[in-house]
């Protein structure tokens, strides 16, 4: 590892400068259907005529080597037949030459009129070779035998400036020497140094054992080339790579025409139902012809105007419940400020009634309050869905903005029993953001958590990191069940349905935060775990318009079940060495601090470049039954308190 260790860095910026110039093709290739399918065309169509290329040279081959030995064993039989005869007649090869019966007997010059006269009748079309049975020294130097195979005459002889020994191969010599018959071979003709250096030719081979006009073996050879044959099959070979070059090329353009009038309709419609996703609805296909493609455009713009005549009426609904909502809500203020001045007139006077009365007086003006509250809200719910918002950022310490909310949310703490701690505030938070705004979701946040904290501290922490800062609100209630951390934000969403919307709340309140938030550029995520607590997190870009890419304080706090058993876990392991040596004890088990003790301390440092996730997450109850029993030891107070605070019916929905 050491040795290959120092090649990693290497060979990771080889593959990195190879893959640079290959990535343009690589995302062609991806995003091209077409140049898929025209070179999956081509490569099957060069399969295709390799394959039929092979074979049809392979059988015109076979078929010219049967022809020329079919034509050279019968040639080569004629010969044998001939060479025999001469030798029995001597005299007929002896010629005008031979005066008397020695010279008819000299079996070298017979030899050689034979092979002349044998040769002669080929005319380029073979050659004639004759070969001794016996030893021979073969023309060389100090009367040494060349070989084993070579001419029991003087030397051996052949027509055409024909090597004879090199050109008849030692196995067909040893068949011929060593057998009767005809017996044939593929070899190449060698010629002589006196032939011009002429190149070696294939030939195909042929010979048999005879007898000379002394009575002795010779091993007469016929060699027939190949040229002709091998010409002819080049030629063949020439002309199908030709013809399936050509036919290569002409199936990729066929394929490249045929998928082109597929494709192009598609892309056509990609393109048009890209600009109908941004909002271009008029966009229609053209459509010529009558065949599927036209049927598909035809199809396609009548969805289009489909999609166009009901998102009108969307708009249109849509743009009239915005306008009721609004005019409804400017129409509603006048005669609410009259009910207002009477009310007030009423409740001012409540002294002077009897108690039934003066109580029905306190009840008007606290649902006038609400009837207020939720007018307000209805109202700048329709300027969000409007798009008439307006952020006016400037830079503020949202230290100061929280010391506001927690002034406001004093008396409301105080009747619950709830302290309110703020961690983090030591350093300046600044961040360009909109005052009014930023104090209303921290408002919303710190009263929810209140009067959903059971009475418990409710901690808001402050943090700033990077080109973020953050500021979190942490209640140790009744919590959020598993789901219900992503339909907190919905408008008039209630955790709990079956209770009667008592304290606080119009039910628009988080729904409105979360606007304001967006409004920013930043993020309202929620976390919870039933009978655990809840955690809201406001994330904002510390200048304007700068994206956000973290939060400064992780959604999950410290203090929730999951990180408390960790850390219950990480101690009993480092407990488990001392006690494995002192023995087991009983009820030896790792105390888990009570729930105030642990929401009392101070988080470890958040990590600035924690993700969001999806923006809400819930923390189911664990199943591990040790994990449970731990919990249960921990959290036994806050058990008891959940079940007291179910049986509440005053309690409302966030």
């Amino acid at each position: 590892m050491a040795d290959g260790a120092p090649g990693g860095p290497v060979l990771r910026l080889f593959v990195r400068l190879v893959r640079r110039p290959l990535l343009p093709a690589v995302r062609l290739w991806r995003r091209n259907i077409q140049l898929r399918v025209v070179a999956a065309t081509l490569l099957m169509s060069l399969a295709v005529v390799l394959a039929l290329g092979f074979v049809v040279i392979a059988q015109v081959s076979k078929g010219l080597l049967d022809a020329k030995e079919e034509a050279a064993q019968s040639q080569a039989a004629g010969g044998f037949a001939v060479a025999q005869e001469k030798a029995n007649t001597p005299s007929a090869v002896d010629g005008p030459d031979a005066t008397d019966n020695k010279v008819g007997r000299d079996a070298s010059t017979w030899m050689n009129s034979l092979v002349k006269q044998l040769a002669s009748g080929g005319q380029t079309a073979f050659e004639v070779v004759a070969l001794g049975a016996g030893p021979d020294t073969g023309g060389q130097p100090g009367g040494q035998p060349s070989g084993p195979f070579v001419s029991g005459v003087k030397g051996a002889r052949a027509s055409g400036n024909v090597d004879p020994t090199a050109s008849v191969p030692a196995a067909l010599r040893r068949d011929v020497n060593h057998a009767t018959g005809t017996f044939k071979t593929f070899s190449q003709i060698r010629y002589t140094a006196g032939s011009g250096d002429k190149a070696p030719e294939p030939a195909l081979v042929v010979g048999k054992r005879l007898t000379d006009i002394n009575g002795d073996p010779y091993d007469l050879y016929y060699l027939f080339p190949l040229t002709q044959e091998e010409e002819s099959l080049n030629l063949i070979k020439v002309t199908i790579a030709t013809a399936g070059v050509f036919v290569v090329v002409l199936l990729g353009a066929i394929a490249w025409l045929v998928v082109r009038q597929v494709v192009t309709p598609v892309r056509m419609a990609a393109g048009i139902a890209e600009r109908l996703s941004a909002g271009r609805l008029q966009e229609r296909m053209k459509v010529t012809g009558e065949d599927d493609i036209a049927r598909l455009g035809e199809a396609f713009n009548k969805m289009a105007q489909n999609l166009q005549l009901k998102i009108q009426q969307l708009e249109d609904l849509s743009r009239m419940q915005r306008r009721f909502v609004s005019d409804v809500s400017h129409e509603l203020r006048t005669p609410l400020t009259t009910v207002r001045m009477a009310a007030d007139v009423i409740h001012d006077a409540r002294v002077d009634f009897d108690p039934i009365t003066a109580r029905s007086a306190e009840l008007l003006a606290g649902q006038l309050d609400r009837f207020e509250s939720l007018l307000a809200d209805l109202l700048e719910i329709s300027r969000f869905d409007a798009g008439a918002a307006a952020l006016e950022a400037e830079p503020i310490d949202l230290r100061d903005v929280v010391r506001r909310v927690i002034d406001g949310a004093e008396p409301l703490a105080e009747h619950k029993g709830t302290r309110i701690r703020v961690l983090g505030d030591t350093q300046p938070v600044i961040a360009e953001a909109d005052s009014r705004r930023v104090e209303r979701v921290l408002r919303n946040l710190v009263v929810n958590a209140v009067e959903h904290g059971e009475g418990r501290d409710v901690v808001v922490r402050l943090a700033s990191a990077g080109g973020a800062v953050a500021v979190a609100v942490r209640d140790y209630g009744v919590g959020l069940k598993p789901g219900e951390a992503t339909r907190v934000f919905n408008r008039f969403w209630r955790a709990d349905p079956a209770r009667a919307r008592t304290t606080g709340g119009t039910g628009l309140g988080l729904s409105i935060a979360v606007e304001d938030a967006r409004l920013h550029g930043g993020w309202l995520q929620a976390w919870g775990e039933p009978g655990g607590g809840s955690q809201f997190r406001l994330t904002l870009p510390r200048t304007a318009d700068e994206p956000l890419r973290g939060s400064p304080i992780p959604l999950e706090p410290e203090d929730s079940r999951s990180n408390r058993a960790r850390a219950a876990a990480e101690a009993a392991g480092a407990q488990a060495s001392p006690k494995a040596q002192q023995g087991p004890g009983r009820g030896d088990r790792s105390p888990i601090p009570p729930r105030s003790a642990v929401a009392g301390a101070l988080p470890v440092p958040a990590d600035p470049t924690a993700l969001p996730g999806n923006g809400a997450r819930v923390v189911a109850r664990p199943a591990d039954p040790d994990q449970a029993a731990a919990e249960r030891a921990a959290d036994t107070d806050a058990d008891a308190e959940q079940a007291a605070a179910a049986q509440e019916d005053g309690a409302g929905g966030r």
